[in-house]
């Protein structure tokens, strides 16, 4: 029988939640458990496809096609396996299958409440998973915070299944413990509270774990244990660090494995935690260079603040990258709606490298544009990352091929020259708005052409080319597609298709040759959604080193 392992978190949002779920699953995972790591959103989207990342971060989009959570991501990179579509639950999904099992009639008759037939699906569909993933430890981290009416039903159906099975049920909870400069000591009462409001939804934390700024003292773990019915080794700290990667070891040596396995009646094997450890050092040592990305996106802004999650998994790749060369990149984050306005020259004065990553419709695209147009006139590397790559085929048609008023038929349905196109299977899909979840998603093989620089940085790396078949696999999350009328002219001007799906036979890469720029990719595909820690990915790596080589 699986185990269950409950993670809650307290007073406010964003305190590292999923970060703190990923790393006790490493730490899990190197004990030799299998884990399987589920996330519980609150929202009533039945993914996060829909969901502005401005909103609520960078979507998160998996191999089966799952647009998920962005924690989703942290579960990836610190385990190194995939998630799927099990693996994300929103209550959106919850409601909708029990509402359409209520039309079919198969509950009988009786009246659909949401205890118990909200909860029993959300602890059926946890089951599934662990069983569908042969998982021995099920790691569930519940959205939001404790107190919420959005997630009770997450608590109650936790707190039933602790009832049902008794010995099982684990519950860890994550919660703040603030350092109030006026007072210069941290208070324990937010945490305090916290724990008394999870009390009321009948579910007493087997362990504590106190977010705050630096390493919780004697006296605040002998408060925190003495008001939250914990014993004093069951409360433990999780304090602010240059890198999250460091959290798996800060929390291992406070024994936070051993705890769990021996409250879950489960043998401790020490974790083998030499790779990470490794990693974690090669992170903290000092580089021996700097360089200086710039991103030209239009999902930074919100209000007077940048957002850095809207680019989760593009802000870790470049990170994996850097660090494997024992490189600093510096990003500076360009709002393309400011280029627009101003133009690119005013934003980039000395940069290393540029990319242009994901994004939708009109707004900022002249920036993007101008962004790739300067990275190809100046032989300044750049990356394209799906609407990086189709607007810097745009650049290319109008300036090297002289087709003014070429476009992207998303943003300009009657151009002349849509060098960008629908693909044909979407173009119904739009007409009825059935936007959720209709793209093409999750990953798609493709052919790469063989003595092209692409085919020259995947096959440099072990494990991302079968070399066989010349296959590569990326993850897509698109509608539109380069417009194959125009490959012959941006072959002749140099411009060339490296890759091609193996499927459809559509644009999967396009290059510039060596000769004429030492690294111009767009790209289809997110290769930012496949990179980990361990193992950065091949274009990022080989983007690192054209950004190093041309300071």
């Amino acid at each position: 029988m699986p185990k269950y392992i409950f993670i809650s978190g307290g007073v406010i949002s964003g305190l590292g939640k999923g970060i703190t779920s990923a790393s006790i699953g490493l730490l899990l995972k190197s004990s030799g458990h299998k884990v399987v790591p589920i996330k519980c959103e609150n929202y009533l989207n039945i993914d996060a496809g829909t969901i502005n990342p401005i909103e609520h971060g960078d979507v998160f989009l998996c191999e089966d096609g799952t647009e998920a959570d962005m924690d989703i991501g942290s579960y990836e990179k610190f385990l190194d396996q995939n998630m799927s579509r099990g693996n994300f639950i929103t209550i959106g999904q919850i409601y909708k299958y029990v509402i359409d099992k209520e039309r079919r009639f198969e509950y009988d008759g009786e009246d659909v409440e949401a205890i118990p037939h909200v909860t029993d699906e959300i602890l059926r569909r946890i089951d599934k998973v662990i069983k569908d993933q042969g998982g021995e430890i099920g790691l569930i981290e519940l959205g939001g915070t404790v107190g919420e009416y959005q997630n009770a039903l997450y608590y109650e159906a936790a707190r039933m299944l602790s009832f049902r099975k008794p010995g099982d049920v684990l519950h860890i909870h994550v919660s703040y413990v603030p350092n109030p400069q006026h007072l210069g000591e941290p208070k324990t009462k937010p945490a305090q509270l916290s724990v008394r409001t999870l009390n009321s939804l009948g579910i007493q934390p087997d362990i504590l774990i106190a977010r705050s700024h630096k390493p919780l003292d004697k006296r605040r773990k002998e408060r925190l244990s003495l008001f939250c019915n914990l014993m004093e080794e069951d409360v433990m700290t999780s304090y602010d660090v240059s890198s999250v990667y460091e959290i798996p070891l800060i929390l291992h040596k406070q024994n936070l494995a051993a705890r769990i396995l021996l409250k879950l009646n489960i043998k401790h094997i020490q974790p083998q935690l030499n790779e990470w450890n490794k990693f974690v050092e090669k992170v903290q040592v000092k580089k021996n260079k700097k360089i200086r990305i710039a991103i030209v996106g239009k999902y930074f802004a919100t209000g007077e603040y940048q957002l850095r999650d809207s680019y989760a998994a593009l802000f870790d790749a470049i990170d994996h990258a850097s660090w494997a060369h024992n490189i600093e990149s510096e990003v500076d984050w360009i709002d393309a709606e400011k280029v627009e306005k101003e133009g690119i020259e005013k934003f980039i004065q000395k940069v290393d490298g540029i990319i242009v990553p994901i994004g939708w419709g009109e707004r900022g695209a002249e920036g993007m544009i101008q962004a790739a147009s300067y990275a190809r006139e100046h032989k300044i590397p750049y990356l394209g990352l799906c609407y990086g790559m189709q607007l810097a085929a745009i650049s290319f048609a109008r300036d090297v091929l002289g087709l003014h008023k070429a476009n992207t038929e998303e943003n300009d349905p009657n151009t002349p020259d849509p060098i960008i196109h629908i693909i044909p299977a979407q173009k119904e899909i739009i007409e009825r708005r059935a936007y959720g979840g209709t793209m093409r998603l999750g990953a798609w093989e493709a052919i790469i052409k063989q003595g092209s620089f692409a085919d020259e940085i995947y096959s440099s790396h072990d494990g991302y080319i079968k070399p066989e078949k010349f296959l590569i696999s990326e993850r897509h999350r698109h509608r539109y597609e380069f417009n194959d009328e125009y490959t012959q002219p941006f072959e002749k001007e140099g411009m060339h298709i490296s890759a091609r799906s193996k499927v459809e036979g559509l644009a999967e890469i396009i290059e510039l040759t060596k000769d004429k720029h030492p690294f111009y990719i767009g790209i289809q595909g997110h290769p930012e959604y496949k990179s980990r820690p361990l193992k950065p990915h091949p274009l990022f790596l080989e983007f690192i080193t054209a950004c190093v080589k041309s300071m």
